[in-house]
């Protein structure tokens, strides 16, 4: 699989510390650059050395409770070119939530939410008036925006200085960007396989963003990926019978008698933000929806549908499940009509070709 992300990450970033009054004291960094049509023409190693430099933050601490015991959360979100040449947020605020619900599951000082939506929509602004965007391609419409670009937008958390096991009480948030593609080869197997690797388990992180909670699922990951899977699915911890997530994605399943279910927001799944908006669609759309736990036999019996959502994924059919040398295939391999309505209208919302009747996009 290609991957959507690289480290060409835009020069302006920001930065918001914790301090001692309990506020957070914020600021704006611009970070070396030329124009986006200099810096291309620049020679591999001159535009290299160019990037890292826009990597580098010597000001905060290497060894701290982030780098030695995971002990930070993140966010993800996308600004999404609009056919007018302006860019929109796609729901910062639910982001924002999910980022102080993180941070506060981790015992540190929450970042609030109106300051997170605030940050994201005007540091990329400032790109934007640097000429860093993505830039909307009509033909991207064709397929659903399946090949479609963004601007990607990864705020995180990072603490103190500190070496022993400890909490964080002085954190950083860091808000970068950089340009993405499309997160999942559209040319590549959709095929998934569970696993019997443990992503999360009752009384544990499973439904915090935190970074520890990334190690299993990219190991299983791209294990599977060497097998020709696109992704694993990960069952529960205690009986090992009901379905909870992709390895990098929410998931769904369309049963035979028309009915939607995704496994219910247990304190094992991460509560996702394109789940969300998905679920709201469909029930707009008059699709029977149930958020409950659904066992791995449940779907190979009954399942005529399957795809993943995330940030990254968006909306992303699965041709087939395999489980114990059993394989249940969906709509012959192809991308089912339910599949496709939800991800052409949460597409079409995000890129601005179908009307936003729920107000989610933020205007840049």
């Amino acid at each position: 699989m290609a991957s959507s992300f690289t480290l060409a990450m835009y020069p302006w970033v920001y930065k918001a510390k914790y301090t001692d009054a309990g506020s957070w004291d914020e600021m704006y960094d611009e970070k070396p650059h030329r124009s986006p049509q200099e810096e291309a023409a620049l020679p591999v190693e001159e535009r290299r050395t160019l990037l890292n430099a826009r990597n580098s933050f010597p000001e905060l601490p290497l060894v701290n409770y982030t780098t030695q015991y995971g002990m930070g959360c993140f966010e993800g979100l996308k600004a999404f070119p609009q056919a007018d040449g302006s860019l929109k947020v796609f729901r910062p605020q639910e982001n924002g939530i999910r980022m102080a619900r993180s941070m506060e599951g981790l015992t540190m000082p929450a970042y609030p939410a109106d300051l997170f939506t605030r940050a994201c929509v005007e540091v990329t602004k400032r790109n934007l008036k640097l000429g860093y965007r993505a830039n909307y391609d009509p033909a991207w419409e064709k397929n659903d925006f399946v090949d479609g670009h963004a601007v990607y937008i990864r705020p995180f958390s990072y603490s103190e200085p500190g070496i022993g096991l400890n909490l964080c009480a002085k954190p950083w948030v860091i808000i970068v960007e950089t340009e993405v593609g499309s997160y999942f080869d559209p040319e590549a197997s959709a095929k998934a396989i569970t696993t019997d690797k443990i992503r999360a388990f009752p009384g544990g992180t499973g439904w915090i963003k935190c970074d520890a909670n990334y190690v299993v699922p990219t190991l299983t990951k791209k294990a599977v990926e060497k097998r020709g899977y696109m992704e694993a699915i990960f069952l529960d911890a205690t009986e090992r019978r009901y379905v909870e997530e992709g390895s990098s994605c929410n998931i769904f399943f369309l049963l035979s008698n028309g009915t939607l279910v995704t496994p219910s927001l247990e304190d094992t799944v991460l509560p996702g933000i394109n789940r969300k908006s998905v679920i709201e669609i469909a029930q707009w759309k008059g699709i029977p929806v149930e958020e409950r736990r659904i066992t791995i036999d449940e779907v190979m019996d009954d399942a005529v549908e399957c795809f993943v959502t995330g940030t990254a994924a968006g909306v992303a059919h699965i041709e087939s499940v395999e489980h114990q040398s059993a394989t249940r295939v969906f709509r012959d391999g192809k991308v089912g009509e339910m599949t496709h309505t939800l991800r052409s209208i949460l597409k079409g919302i995000q890129y601005g070709t179908v009307e936003d009747r729920f107000g989610w996009m933020v205007s840049v």
